[in-house]
């Protein structure tokens, strides 16, 4: 974007860069500010007229990661503009006129005058907050998955450790739970890594359905079937009833929404879990509710968001159940939300698009 301006600039009208979304600041070879756009202003707190005419290094103040100035650090004025048009792009950190700080995407074109000294700087600025807050998202994310895959896999090297080491010393009663444990915790090493597959392709919405026509019901039933063997104190009722139609989705995906939700009731919340379904019109809406202490009226908005946590509670998982879920939800065109009254539990609610080829762009009338 800034090398297609640069050549323009000399002979054009500055003002047309004032209907550019970045921030565009025209620096003259001798360093005075020739040209701020609107953008360029609101990111330096204040007007276009108090920044033309001053010394850039001076109106301008960005500073490297080490907290160096750009402007003494890479002198862009001094680089020969034929071997050097551009500067790369640069992560650096923009102050304004009341000194508060904010992270800009920074790059710069050099324009040449006739004997091949810079002419003009343009000097382009862009928000970096999102970026920055992606990065701090992403080491969270390492972080969070170092620690939990820790434990699971120094329990697996140290039963197997031990196991290899001394078996004859072992009762088959005692080998069995050791290798139980071992298979549990290899089990949850699975899940992690597939849940950290399922959060990268739903970033970069990659996240692809196998769709069929499934009977939702069904899958319900199993897996509410699976929670009971797994805690045999668990409490369910199902009040899905028989007007639920067939439903163009992914019936893993889909097991995927209903175990998340009712692993999650059997988490945070006490009591029976009761599932259920609403037939409307363009949807079905299906229900998981809990009889817990409920969730707090400021914490609904986050609920799905990476790594929420309750506050009080302890860490336990990754904090990626509800994000995941919520992004599988909207691969197949539906939406999920949840309501909550502290003391009397929580209920979360998602539909799916009711109807079938249609749903995947096929025009039935020419099939007929």
């Amino acid at each position: 974007m800034v090398s297609s301006l640069s050549g323009a600039l000399p002979g054009g009208d500055m003002a047309v860069l004032d209907l550019l979304p970045d921030a565009v600041i025209v620096v003259s070879g001798d360093g005075t500010v020739e040209h701020c756009n609107r953008m360029a202003a609101r990111f330096l707190a204040t007007r276009p007229e108090d920044i033309v005419g001053r010394r850039a290094t001076e109106a301008i103040v960005v500073t490297d990661e080490t907290g160096s100035n750009w402007w003494a650090a890479d002198r862009p004025l001094d680089q020969d503009p034929r071997l050097a048009p551009r500067s790369p792009e640069r992560e650096l950190t923009l102050y304004d006129v009341r000194g508060r700080a904010r992270p800009v995407s920074l790059t710069a074109a050099r324009v040449a005058d006739a004997h091949g000294r810079v002419a003009r700087l343009v000097v382009c600025l862009r928000r970096a907050e999102r970026r920055r807050r992606l990065e701090a998202a992403g080491s969270e994310l390492v972080s969070t998955v170092s620690h939990e895959i820790r434990s699971p896999l120094t329990s697996v090297k140290g039963f197997t450790k031990t196991l290899l080491a001394k078996w004859e010393r072992f009762t088959d009663e005692q080998r069995r739970q050791m290798l139980a444990t071992i298979d549990e915790d290899a089990d949850r090493v699975t899940r992690l890594l597939g849940e950290l597959l399922d959060v990268s392709r739903i970033d970069a919405g990659r996240l692809q359905l196998r769709r069929e026509m499934v009977d939702v019901v069904a899958i319900a039933h199993r897996v509410l079937d699976r929670a009971t063997h797994v805690d045999d104190g668990a409490e369910f009722v199902a009040n899905l009833g028989e007007d639920v139609p067939k439903l163009y989705a992914d019936p893993d995906k889909v097991g995927q929404i209903f175990t998340n939700l009712v692993e999650n009731a059997l988490k945070h919340g006490r009591g029976t879990v009761r599932v259920s379904a609403h037939v409307d019109e363009d949807a079905v809406r299906f229900t998981v509710a809990d009889e817990g202490p409920g969730i707090d009226p400021a914490h609904l908005r986050h609920i799905f968001t990476k790594f929420f946590q309750r506050a009080g509670e302890r860490r336990s998982g990754t904090g990626l159940g509800l994000y995941i879920t919520q992004g599988l939800v909207q691969a197949h065109g539906g939406r999920i939300w949840a309501d909550s009254r502290p003391g009397h539990g929580a209920a979360f609610h998602f539909t799916l698009p009711r109807g079938g080829l249609e749903l995947a762009g096929v025009d039935l009338s020419r099939l007929r």
